[in-house]
C-alpha cells in the first residue's frame, strides 16, 4: 500500500485510478532484504494501456520550490537510483524503472499546461517521468553528506515526459542490458 499520508503519492495513485490504469501500490513500510543488501521499496508497479510496465518511485516536489523561485527541483538520492536499477534487473527487461516527479503547483507558473494538471483535493499536480538510466547519466552530486543528486534543469526538461502522454503512447521502451549497465555504473 502506498503511503496515504504522502499527498504526492496519493495524488498519483488517484490519477492512475481515475484513468483506469492497472497498478499495484507497494508497501513501503520495510526495505527488502536481498542477500547482504537492502533495497528501498518502489512506490508503484504500473501497466500502461499500450502494455509498458513501469517500476515507479514518486518524488514529490513543490513548483516553484524554495527561495528564489527555483522551478525545476529534481533531486533524488543515490539509494533511490541504485534501488530502482536493481528492481529493474530483478523484474527483467520487460520493465522500465521511472522516477515520477509529482509537482504540486503552488505559484503562478507550472511544469505543464493547465489542461494537463491534475486536481487532487484542491491542489494542482503535474506528473513528469524520466527513465532512471537517463536520470543517472545526467545527474550530479548536490550533497555528498546526504548523497543526493540532481540533473541540470535544461537536461531534465529535455528528457522528462508528461505521464499522461506516456500512457497514451509507446514512449518508454525497456532499456537494453547495455543501458542498464551504464546507469548502475554511474550511480
Amino acid at each position: 500500500m502506498a503511503n496515504r499520508d504522502n499527498h504526492y503519492e496519493a495524488a498519483f495513485e488517484e490519477f492512475l485510478r481515475e484513468r483506469g490504469i492497472p497498478y499495484v501500490a507497494v508497501d513501503e513500510a520495510r526495505r527488502t532484504t536481498l542477500g547482504d543488501a537492502t533495497l528501498k521499496s518502489l512506490d508503484f508497479i504500473v501497466t500502461s494501456p499500450c502494455g509498458e510496465r513501469w517500476l515507479v518511485d514518486v518524488k514529490g516536489r513543490r513548483f516553484p520550490s524554495g527561495e528564489g523561485r527555483q522551478y525545476w527541483k529534481n533531486w533524488s538520492t543515490r539509494d533511490d537510483l541504485n534501488s530502482l536499477a536493481r528492481w529493474q534487473q530483478i523484474f527483467g527487461p520487460q520493465f522500465s524503472s521511472l522516477l515520477v516527479f509529482a509537482y504540486n503547483v503552488i505559484g503562478d507558473r507550472s511544469p505543464l499546461p493547465r489542461e494537463q494538471l491534475y486536481d487532487y483535493r484542491g491542489g494542482l499536480y503535474g506528473f513528469l517521468a524520466i527513465k532512471v538510466e537517463h536520470y543517472a547519466r545526467h545527474a550530479r552530486t548536490i550533497s555528498p553528506r546526504w548523497d543526493t543528486l540532481a540533473m541540470p534543469a535544461v537536461a531534465f526538461r529535455g528528457l522528462v515526459e508528461p505521464v499522461d502522454a506516456m500512457l497514451a503512447s509507446d514512449a518508454i521502451q525497456p532499456p537494453g542490458d547495455a543501458e542498464l549497465a551504464v546507469s548502475t555504473g554511474v550511480v
